[in-house]
Order: C-alpha cells, then structure tokens, then sequence
C-alpha cells in the first residue's frame, strides 16, 4: 500500500493527481476488457478501506442472516486487510490487481464513501448502494464550492443507483449535493443506527459500561468533534488538539463525570491529550456506536454524530468556538447553533453542564431527531431488500 504521505500528495496535488487519474483509469478499463461479471458478488468497502464497520458493516451481516444470499462471494477491501477479522467473507487490500478485478466483477458495490480510488470506472454490470456516512451539516459534494481536496473536486464518480436517508433533510442534501434524483435517495434510515435503538437497554448499556470500564457512579460525557482539513501536520495529516483545558474540566466535572474523546476518522493523531481517571482517549475504540449507548450526553460541534445519538434522546451540546471560521473554510447547511444547546466559551459549557436542566436538554435532542432523523430502527434489512430486488429485477 502507498504511504500515507504518497496518498497525500496526491490527494493534494493536482498534477500528481492527473497523472493518477488519466493513468489508473486507462489501465482499469483496459481491464474492464478481459473480465466477466460475476452475479453473486458483492463487494464491500467503509471509509476508503479503514474499518470494518458503519453501514456497509450492519447490511453485510444482516445478508449473512438471510438466506436469500446464501452462496453469494463476499468480498472486503481493506488498507490493510491482516488487521480485520470478518466473518464468512474473503478479504482483497485496496488498491491492488486483485481489488481493481473485484471492483468490476462485482454485481453489488457497498459502500459509505467512495470506492473508485480517485479514478474513472464503473463496474461491468453493477448495482451502487452508498449509504453514505452520515447526515451533512457541512457542505459536502458539488455542494462543497471547491472547499474539499482536488482529488473530490475532479475525480469523476460512477452513477450510484441508491442513496440512503434517514430524513427528507437528508432526501434535499443528497440530491442536491450529488446530483441525483430525488428517487434515487431511499428513506430506510441508516443502517449503522439500528444498533442505537435495539441496544439501548439497560442491561445492554450497564455491560458496556462495565467492559469499558465506566465506574458505577459516574456520568460520560462524549465529546466527538467533525475534523478541521486546515488543520494539519506536515505531512497534510489531520491532526486534533482538544480545544479546551482539560484540567479545569478535571476540576470541575471529575467529580460526577468522565470525558470520553473520540476524534473524526480523519485525525491521524490526537494532540496533548493526557489520559488520566477523568479523560480517555477512544479514538481508536472499534465500535462508536458502544461509546454512544453508554454516554449520558454527547458534546460536538458540526459532526453528522449528533443526528445519530439523537436517537437515543439524551442531551446534545454544541462547542462552536470556531464557528465563524468554520462556516467559512466548509459552508454549511445550516446554523447549528440555533437547533441545540450551543456554546462558544469552555466556562459557559461548563456551566450549561453543571447547571443545566437535563429533563429540557433531553428534550431539545427529542426535537432535533423529530425533524431530522424520522427513520430509524430496521434500516439494515430495508437496504438488504432493495439490493435483493435491484439485483432480481427481470431486464
């Protein structure tokens, strides 16, 4: 696999990205040529090959329960496929002779993101699900006004056949933003959220607690902030540095509380961030979902995360102590800051936390989720169903 510093500079550089793009994608579709599709193949992919969860994760094992897809060849693409374990299914890397060959053989592309590697191709005979990653309070896609990579501004994307949505928000955003029809945008909810609604028990969230490792007598908080693209190392690697001082939350909240940070995808590292019996650093904890059931309140800024854990109705606080310029380097869809409880200065949010009436909070969460995420619960088996009748559909 390329260094991430390689993958950087391309993503980057114009010039190096056109090379990589008119190159890769003759070579692809010389490929294309020689090969044949294969009707019971489905390949999956999450977050550009990462990880082995979200959306592409929850239909892959629900496909696993249904005998409708007994004898179908599963494939995941991983960066690095030796770190993932999965179940049933073959693993490719991404990226290589064998991935490109999946990619067009495939009857099925899942995805969350992309899968085309920053090329120009389509599969030989492919049906393209993208469940997407989550709700956009940024601008994203053609939306986006250049504001992203050269990579996500030029590359051409193959015609996805079905976006999934968990709100008629949802419905607006992605059809403008990728340019679809409005048909071509499902309302099933997110796949990935069923985990939300079927594991918030108290007994489910009282073990996670305990495997986590949550003292009895003690709150979380979850901060998890969007990433800053301008925020970056010297090998342009998104970084994070907690915005706030992590002491004086010690001081003030330790007592009841525990802060759990998890950073975007996107951060290669979390900065200064001293652990201790009051912060933990869950960036790299696998299931995000876990750390949402266990928490008693989330704390973000312009993360799609808050539609997610507004299924659970518990309170959401906003930090937007970079709003302005925020707003200016992405867009965004809307004024966060007038759906939910918001703060610009660590001592007010403090006080919103120490004080604040978490009956009323939760009930502001109650109706952010009311008017953005309406579909939620059985996404997972929807999206299972549309690829099932998508693939048996009589030409």
């Amino acid at each position: 696999m390329a260094s991430i510093g390689l993958v950087n500079a391309i993503k980057y550089n114009k010039w190096l990205y056109r090379i990589y793009n008119f190159t890769g994608s003759i070579l692809v579709k010389i490929l294309k040529l020689f090969l044949r599709p294969n009707d019971k193949l489905i390949l999956f992919t999450s977050f550009s090959g990462r990880r082995y969860d979200d959306s592409p994760r929850a239909i892959y094992e629900t496909m696993l329960a249904d005998p409708k897809f007994d004898g179908y060849d599963f494939v995941w693409a991983f960066r690095e496929p030796e770190k993932f374990i999965i179940p049933k299914g073959r693993k490719v890397k991404v990226d290589t002779f064998s991935y490109y060959k999946s990619a067009l053989k495939a009857r099925v592309w899942m995805t969350n993101v992309g899968i085309t590697r920053g090329l120009d191709f389509s599969g030989i005979h492919t049906f393209f699900m993208n469940s997407w990653h989550g709700t956009a309070i940024k601008h994203i896609g053609g939306d986006a006004q250049g504001k992203e990579t050269f990579k996500s501004k030029k590359s051409k994307q193959p015609c996805v056949d079905i976006y999934l949505a968990q709100g008629n928000y949802d419905v607006d955003v992605f059809s403008s933003a990728f340019r679809v029809p409005r048909n071509k945008v499902a309302l099933t909810g997110l796949p990935r959220n069923d985990e939300l609604t079927q594991g918030n028990t108290v007994m489910i969230v009282q073990q996670l607690r305990e495997r986590i490792g949550i003292p009895k007598d003690k709150k979380v908080i979850l901060y998890a902030p969007t990433y800053r693209e301008y925020e970056k190392d010297y090998g342009n690697n998104c970084i994070m540095k907690p915005p706030f001082d992590l002491d004086k939350w010690k001081k003030e909240l330790g007592n009841d509380y525990v802060l759990l940070i998890r950073a975007h995808q996107e951060v290669v590292r979390v900065l200064d961030l001293q652990e201790n019996n009051f912060v933990r650093n869950m960036s790299a904890y696998p299931a995000l979902n876990e750390l949402m059931l266990i928490s008693d309140m989330l704390i973000s800024d312009y993360s799609s995360i808050m539609f997610d854990f507004s299924i659970l109705g518990r309170p959401i606080l906003c930090y937007t102590y970079d709003y302005d310029r925020y707003e200016k380097e992405r867009g965004m869809y809307f004024d966060i800051r007038k759906e939910l409880p918001s703060k610009h200065d660590e001592d007010e949010l403090i006080k919103l936390i120490k004080e604040g009436n978490l009956s009323k909070l939760s009930k502001n969460a109650v109706r952010f989720r009311d008017k953005y995420v309406t579909e939620y619960g059985s996404a997972s088996q929807k999206a299972v169903n549309i690829i099932y009748d998508a693939i048996n559909e009589k030409n």
